[in-house]
């Protein structure tokens, strides 16, 4: 059978484009992939048209909102990941158009697609008693354990992401004072962040214990799973959660989602309650905009009105109002 003009492009866009010409990190690019195998399901499975048969013409400006309406309905995806999905497609038609000229305008229309609004939900941090209980669950009498201890030590300190988490390698520590680690983080951006004496000692422990203190292991995974193999974003989220439920049985108030990112937040928070700048904890926790950064101080202020709406041994007089009125999903796991 004939490829069809989509298959080609595709390919090509992932394979030639974002890899020799973008130079996208791999991670990236599996994000991309991920983007069409979920456009190719919803044209098989919601549109009856056989992935080896879908084209070009086929996804128009209603396609792709039906897509992101789906995406929202039925695979449940936040406003803000179906945004993430519209942009990896802007990307894609924007290289079309210049690769398929007659078929520009209706690359531009989807192109012309604006993001949808969606209200910034607040900053989801631990206190530090949460935290405390959380870091303190993982059992050191076993390996597993120490490892978690670890691992969660680390996540918290470094304010890692959980893929820079996960691709961290022995060789990315280093343990010579001042204690620091390298992180690679988005569009492969190389930071370099000290960690605690507690941690750097917990470190010192687990490298020594999972012998990849040597110079010969520099490349072997930091945190492995039983089978030795680098640790997955599913099975650091899935061990967080253990540890979580078990902290919560200590704190009945405990009671809001966790999640790997959770710690990340929980970091920033706490060096911005510390006195530390927005400029230093944005590159502390490699924000490429120091508006994003500004998340923190929001939710920072969000919670001194809270502490004040709380006095009541102060009343302030009030005053009278004004107003009265109230084959290619194959190909595309292979990569």
């Amino acid at each position: 059978m004939k490829p069809t003009d989509l298959s080609v492009h595709v390919t090509n866009f992932l394979t030639r484009y974002l890899a020799a010409q973008r130079n996208l990190s791999p991670n990236t690019i599996k994000a991309y992939r991920d983007v069409f195998t979920l456009l190719l399901r919803f044209g098989r499975d919601v549109r009856d048209i056989a992935v080896e048969r879908l084209a070009l013409a086929d996804i128009d400006v209603a396609f792709v909102e039906a897509f992101l309406d789906h995406l929202g309905k039925e695979r449940h995806c936040s406003v803000r990941t179906q945004n993430q999905r519209l942009a990896v497609l802007h990307a894609f038609f924007r290289y079309v158009q210049s690769e398929v000229p007659e078929r520009m305008l209706q690359c531009q229309k989807i192109m012309a697609m604006p993001l949808r609004r969606h209200v910034q939900a607040p900053v989801g941090y631990l206190s530090k008693d949460e935290l405390t209980q959380v870091l303190a669950h993982p059992d050191p009498a076993t390996l597993a354990g120490r490892r978690d201890a670890v691992m969660l030590s680390v996540l918290y300190d470094t304010g890692a992401r959980v893929q820079e988490l996960i691709d961290l390698n022995a060789n990315d520590v280093r343990l010579t004072s001042p204690a620091q680690i390298r992180l690679v983080g988005k569009g492969r951006k190389v930071r370099v962040v000290p960690v605690m004496d507690a941690t750097a000692q917990l470190l010192r422990g687990h490298m020594r214990e999972c012998d990849l203190d040597r110079p010969d292991r520099g490349h072997v995974p930091l945190f492995q799973n039983r089978q030795g193999g680098r640790l997955s974003r599913s099975g650091v989220r899935y061990l967080l959660q253990c540890h979580v439920q078990a902290a919560r049985s200590q704190l009945p108030g405990f009671t809001q989602k966790v999640s790997p990112h959770s710690l990340r937040h929980s970091k920033g928070m706490h060096l911005l309650q510390s006195g530390v700048s927005l400029e230093i904890i944005r590159d502390f926790l490699g924000h490429v905009d120091v508006k994003t950064t500004q998340i923190y101080a929001r939710a920072n202020l969000e919670m001194k009105l809270r502490a004040l709406e709380k006095i009541t041994d102060a009343p302030l007089p009030t005053m009278p109002s004004w107003q009265q009125n109230k084959t290619l999903l194959d190909w595309l796991h292979s990569l």
